[in-house]
C-alpha cells in the first residue's frame, strides 16, 4: 500500500484546495530555462574551446550548474530559496569569462528572474486579497456553492 503524504492524511471532504504560489512557478520556469541554456551553452564551449584548458573541468561545471539549477526549483519556497536564485544568477553572468556570449543571456536571465519574482509577488498578494474578500462575502451571503442562505 503506498504511503500518503501530509497533504493526503490531513485532507477532508469539503476542504478547499491550498493554492500555488505565482512567484514559485515563476521563479522555477525561469530557473528551468536557464538549466536547459547551461547545458547547451557547456555543449557549445566544450566545442569551441575543445584543444584548449580542460574539457572535463567544463562539462563537469556546466552539468554540475544545470543540476543545480533544476534542484533549485525545490527550495524556492524556503524563506531564502529567493537568495539561492539570485546566487545562481550570478553565477550564470559569470559564464560569460568562458564564453563573452552569456554575460548577456546571464543578464537577460536574471532581469526575467527579476520580473517573475517581483510579478509574482504581486499576483499572490493579489490572491490572498481576493480569497480573503471571497470568504467575507460567502460568511455574508451563505456559501455559494450550495445556493442556499446561511
Amino acid at each position: 500500500m503506498a504511503r500518503l503524504t501530509k497533504a493526503q492524511r490531513e485532507w477532508r471532504p469539503g476542504m478547499p484546495k491550498k493554492r500555488r504560489s505565482t512567484k514559485a512557478m515563476f521563479a522555477s520556469t525561469v530557473l528551468l530555462l536557464e538549466a536547459f541554456v547551461a547545458f547547451f551553452a557547456t555543449l557549445a564551449v566544450f566545442g569551441l574551446k575543445r584543444g584548449e584548458g580542460a574539457p572535463g573541468l567544463i562539462l563537469a561545471f556546466g552539468i554540475a550548474l544545470s543540476v543545480v539549477l533544476v534542484l533549485a526549483c525545490a527550495v524556492i519556497s524556503k524563506p531564502w530559496g529567493v537568495a539561492v536564485g539570485w546566487a545562481l544568477q550570478l553565477i550564470l553572468i559569470l559564464t560569460g569569462i568562458a564564453e563573452p556570449t552569456m554575460f548577456v543571456v546571464g543578464i537577460l536571465f536574471a532581469a526575467c528572474w527579476w520580473y517573475g519574482i517581483r510579478a509574482g509577488m504581486r499576483i499572490d498578494r493579489e490572491n490572498v486579497q481576493r480569497d480573503r474578500e471571497q470568504a467575507e462575502w460567502d460568511a455574508a451571503h451563505g456559501d455559494g456553492a450550495t445556493g442556499q442562505s446561511a
